[in-house]
């Protein structure tokens, strides 16, 4: 596949080899191994002397087509997927840290992940710390002799917190620190962090990748040395990808550039049409101008992403309440989906952090956060509105 091509081109060309079959629409390779010709060839790939499929744990042509789509993405080396979004990032944390080294996190990062630092990663010795999302003239003060990474979400979630990509990239170099952001919520459509400094990019396949809901899935991209090592770790430890999600996440990337046109096309839509809605105290979205990081977020990012989220004047009773009356959205975990989904996120995906660290990052018992679906955006838009009412 010519590199010349453009990224949302490669997304949907690049394939697996084409078997004697010539079939046009690459097919589930459902194995667990793969065979060998001579002992010869069996000794060399175990070698490392010779590329071939082993064995599904290590690499299957599914995976490898969807990782090298993401790669063309994202515009970077290499790419390795896994099993879920969070088994990706720990893979991560523990396949390029060290006992005694130090991992510095913004504050507004994903529940689960705010547990592998705080719960886990002091098990092998690896401390860690935060900084806040939005106070960037602090950044460099949380820098320790011992720091090896810094790791970001932005847009945060479920705040909505955009980092300046830029600017980290130029702390990590001046520090030599390993960049990593997670760009789960934009999507590399959106934006490319490679293009300002990141080592690392990391998605949860889960959702907006995925689009439909149907399956898990992780995938970390970047340099390729670090991409190795990682890969290393995950072959031997066993977070691997199913050659079944694979194949559907690769057909989902076909579509991915304008299913998320629409995704951030109603997003944008919802938080013009809320923004000044009595029952609602604030509300935000990266490309609203009302937005604290916005002109951050237009320097960076192509759109704004299909997430909204707003705080509710009567806080926890009045969340609940909203949440209870809506008819159509779903109201699940996830998001990223066709179907647009509703949350309450100090209930739900940040409830094991505490409240004092849950306001931290604005994350207050009123918030709801809106994934956007595909529905047509008045559908959406009605059924948020009735549920708001008293």
């Amino acid at each position: 596949m010519s590199k010349q091509m453009n990224p949302i081109t490669q997304a949907i060309r690049i394939q697996a080899e084409r078997s004697g079959q010539m079939e046009h629409s690459v097919p589930l390779y459902l194995t667990s191994s793969f065979c060998f010709d001579t002992a010869e060839e069996m000794r060399a790939t175990f070698a490392d002397e010779r590329e071939a499929n082993i064995y599904s744990r290590f690499v299957n042509p599914n995976v490898t087509e969807f990782t090298d789509k993401i790669a063309a993405l994202e515009g970077t080396e290499a790419a390795y997927a896994t099993a879920s979004g969070m088994s990706a990032i720990s893979s991560t944390f523990l396949a390029l840290l060290k006992q005694g080294d130090h991992l510095l996190s913004c504050n507004a990062i994903f529940g689960s992940t705010h547990t592998v630092l705080n719960k886990y990663l002091p098990k092998y010795g690896i401390s860690s710390s935060y900084f806040a999302a939005d106070q960037p003239d602090t950044w460099e003060q949380a820098i320790r002799p011992e720091t090896k990474m810094i790791y970001v979400e932005t847009p945060t979630n479920p705040g909505l917190d955009i980092l300046d990509l830029e600017r980290l990239g130029e702390l990590a170099r001046k520090h030599g620190l390993l960049f990593v952001v997670d760009n789960c919520f934009a999507t590399p459509i959106a934006q490319r962090p490679v293009e300002y400094g990141a080592d690392l990019v990391i998605h949860s396949g889960t959702k907006w990748l995925d689009g439909q809901g149907r399956v898990l899935a992780g995938v970390v991209a970047g340099r390729k040395d670090l991409i190795h090592d990682i890969y290393l770790f995950c072959r031997s430890m066993g977070p691997s990808l199913s050659p079944f999600n694979a194949w559907i996440l690769s057909k989902s990337l076909e579509t991915l550039d304008v299913r998320m046109e629409r995704h951030a096309a109603n997003a944008l839509y919802l938080a013009q049409q809320l923004e000044h809605h009595t029952a609602i105290k604030t509300l935000r979205y990266p490309f609203l101008a009302s937005h604290p990081q916005y002109d951050i977020a237009v320097k960076q990012m192509k759109n704004g992403g299909g997430i909204i989220c707003f705080e509710l004047a009567g806080g926890l009773e009045a969340g609940r309440r909203f949440l209870d009356k809506l008819n159509m959205l779903s109201l699940t975990a996830n998001l990223g989906d066709t179907r647009s989904i509703a949350s309450h996120p100090a209930s739900t995906t940040h409830a094991k952090l505490t409240e004092e660290e849950r306001l931290a990052v604005n994350i207050t018992p009123g918030l709801i956060r809106i994934s956007a679906g595909l529905e047509h955006r008045d559908d959406i838009l009605q059924d948020i509105l009735q549920a708001l009412e008293p």
